[in-house]
């Protein structure tokens, strides 16, 4: 396990988070439900990104090609995705391929979209994709959630990748970006084409729901929730509204360390995307009864079957959500490693590239997904 050491922490002190957990439980716990990809600010939003250093999380690369493209999963819903492969590749080679995808909550213009991108200009072809339900993906209702379905998105993302000319289809992997890093161990627990994992800045969604953060929610809470949502069924079953959860457009003066934090990459220019045909409310969030489905979703059972393939569980070391790369990487087999990026926060390593330790990715994927020996 590489770890390295954790410098003074800039964000908020254990106590704040504590106290913040005991008050809003669930959506600590969800803190990718905190997110948007909306947004009212100028088309050129990568002017923004200086207003954090190193961010620059709608980088994009002169040494790539770029394709949109779209797939179905085995569900039929159509997966949209962005296709990257570097100039200059050589005809009749089959090339190592890497699927990403974006934060709960988000869409591949966030943080995926970026990840893609640095890890082609390496020589892989990669494959940034939208969840289904969200961004150019379709599936209805929009935003919902699907545990099951996202992971299926990561399953149908190797089938497209393993049917193009050019790629090796033994030699596919997948990284999966906050919420994303949960549902691609989901996926690979039951997808051996997986040949090997990444995750960056994790969040478990189903233990974030059941437990929150740092287990501050209780049982009793919890069921209360869930009695809550069975209820809201009625409710939407007669036409009646839902109460929607999403980050606020407007930062009130005391909020939470963990809302800032959000709030800093999803509200403004740095990291704020709207996806076609969508606005800035309709993006803010989903359905709250809709978070009860992550209460059946447990990515890390069994994630030691993953063995032999190797992961790697990539967090900052003064993270808020690092207790669930920790928790992975505890669980899972050999080959493993958990890999602490000093200085770094959960949001930091979505979009700061002075941060991301993308050498470390490269060296990964590079190793496990070799051209094995004549």
């Amino acid at each position: 396990m590489n770890k390295q050491n954790s410098g003074d922490n800039k964000a908020a002190t254990d106590a704040d988070r504590r106290e913040f957990m005991k008050r809003t439980g669930v959506m600590v716990a969800m803190g990718s439900v905190l997110t948007t990809t909306g947004s009212v600010f100028a088309a050129d939003t990568k002017a923004g990104a200086s207003v954090i250093s190193g961010a620059d999380n709608f980088f994009k690369s002169d040494k790539l090609n770029v394709e949109s493209v779209t797939f179905k999963t085995q569900y039929g819903v159509k997966v949209g995705a962005n296709l990257y492969t570097p100039k200059g590749m050589v005809n009749g080679r089959k090339y190592p391929a890497i699927a990403v995808s974006h934060p709960m909550g988000a869409v591949k213009e966030q943080s995926a979209n970026l990840y893609a991108q640095k890890l082609a200009e390496q020589g892989f072809v990669t494959l940034s994709l939208d969840l289904p339900f969200w961004g150019d993906s379709e599936g209805a209702p929009r935003q919902a959630v699907s545990p099951d379905v996202y992971s299926e998105g990561f399953s149908a993302a190797v089938d497209f990748l393993g049917t193009r000319a050019f790629v090796d289809r033994e030699r596919i992997g997948v990284l999966g970006v906050c919420g994303s890093g949960s549902f691609a161990v989901s996926a690979a627990k039951i997808d051996p084409r997986m040949k090997a994992v990444a995750t960056v800045s994790m969040y478990d969604m189903g233990s974030a729901y059941r437990n929150g953060l740092q287990h501050g929610v209780s049982l009793e809470d919890r069921k209360k929730r869930i009695a809550e949502a069975a209820l809201q069924r009625y409710v939407d079953f007669t036409g009646g509204e839902s109460p929607i959860l999403g980050l606020p457009l407007t930062l009130s003066a005391d909020a939470d360390p963990i809302t800032r934090e959000f709030f800093d990459f999803y509200r403004t220019p740095r990291g704020a995307s709207v996806p076609k045909g969508s606005t800035l409310a309709k993006t803010t969030g989903r359905r709250a009864n809709d978070e009860v489905k992550f209460a059946n979703f447990y990515p890390f059972n069994d994630i030691e079957t993953i063995s032999p393939r190797p992961m790697l569980f990539i967090t900052g070391d003064v993270a808020h959500s690092k207790e669930f790369s920790e928790d992975a990487y505890k669980r899972a087999a050999e080959p493993k490693e958990l890999y602490y990026v000093k200085g770094a926060g959960h949001v930091d390593l979505y979009d700061r590239v002075t941060l991301i330790p993308f050498e470390k990715l490269t060296a990964f994927f590079t190793q496990h997904l070799a051209q094995p020996a004549a």
